[in-house]
């Protein structure tokens, strides 16, 4: 039986120092039978020329290979665009700034190929800088299947560069949501209603850590939580998970010392009650933070 096609994207922008490490990563899989497709989303650095100088390379090494440039339209517009072009059985996103392993695709293809019921394969990752060093931590799962539930009450460990799926049911949820920060938090929601998402202890990518990370910019990611939750409203998960987000949003403002008071007022508001009952149980750092906040407003 022929190995099945595997369909890579990478949306790029502004990510020049970044780009040629991510798609030699891709270059250097042990898993042959690949197409890939890079889209420059209007960069405004080299992005661009670095891109170039790697297309004879990638001619060469890819079953199917494209590289456009356009003016930006935003992540989830590079993706579909990207997705009408794929032809590939399974098919991986990767930032142009993160990095996969060699063995990554060949063993997630067989991980979907032995599990047919699983929809999506995720795994552990490493955390690099801006000069491909591991910074000493990594993100390591254990072997689980995750359903809806669990997505939306953020139950879960799934990270996005380790990700794998199978691509007629990321066509069938009809792709990525535009205009939205966290487009992969809601596209495993919308998977997870067709099929659960396997996530194993393998480590499959490394994902980099510098300035520009939206995961560092914790009010956008705050917002882009609640936004991918308001299209799921009519779930009977919808009021927990809501919690949820303002619980984690206020647990990340404590971690970096820049506690904000009015997330702690909006839990309050969405439940009184349940309000009380969450507070006694988190953290003993929340509680110390929100107590001095309370006694300074005294």
């Amino acid at each position: 039986m022929n190995a099945p096609l595997v369909s890579i994207i990478i949306p790029c922008y502004n990510h020049e120092k970044f780009v040629q490490d991510s798609i030699r990563s891709i270059i250097n899989q042990s898993y042959e039978n690949v197409e890939l497709i890079i889209i420059d989303d209007g960069s405004k650095d080299s992005s661009l020329e670095k891109i170039k100088e790697m297309v004879v390379l990638c001619e060469k090494r890819f079953t199917r290979f494209e590289f456009r440039y356009r003016p930006n339209k935003g992540l989830s517009a590079t993706l579909n665009e990207a997705l009408e072009w794929c032809k590939g059985e399974y098919l991986s996103s990767q930032d142009s700034d993160d990095i996969i392993l060699p063995d990554k695709i060949e063993k997630q293809v067989k991980l979907l190929s032995d599990n047919k019921n699983v929809i999506a394969v995720f795994g552990s990752i490493y955390l690099i800088d801006e000069e491909n060093k591991n910074i000493g931590e990594e993100r390591i799962v254990e072997s689980r299947l995750y359903d809806f539930k669990s997505i939306i009450l953020n139950e879960c460990q799934i990270f996005c560069p380790s990700q794998m799926i199978r691509s007629e049911h990321l066509k069938k949820v009809g792709g990525y949501k535009d205009g939205l920060i966290i487009e992969d938090w809601y596209m495993w929601l919308k998977l997870a209603k067709i099929g659960d998402l396997l996530v194993v202890p393998d480590f499959f990518a490394k994902y980099r850590q510098h300035d520009n990370n939206t995961i560092k910019q914790l009010d956008k990611m705050h917002r882009g939580r609640l936004d991918v939750l308001s299209f799921f409203k009519d779930s009977p998960y919808y009021e927990k998970a809501l919690r949820n987000v303002y619980w984690l949003n206020c647990l990340e403002l404590a971690a970096k010392s820049n506690y904000e008071i009015k997330y702690i007022l909006q839990l309050f508001l969405i439940n009184p009650k349940r309000f009380i009952i969450d507070f006694f149980k988190k953290t003993h750092i929340l509680k110390k933070i929100f107590l001095s906040k309370i006694l300074k407003t005294i």
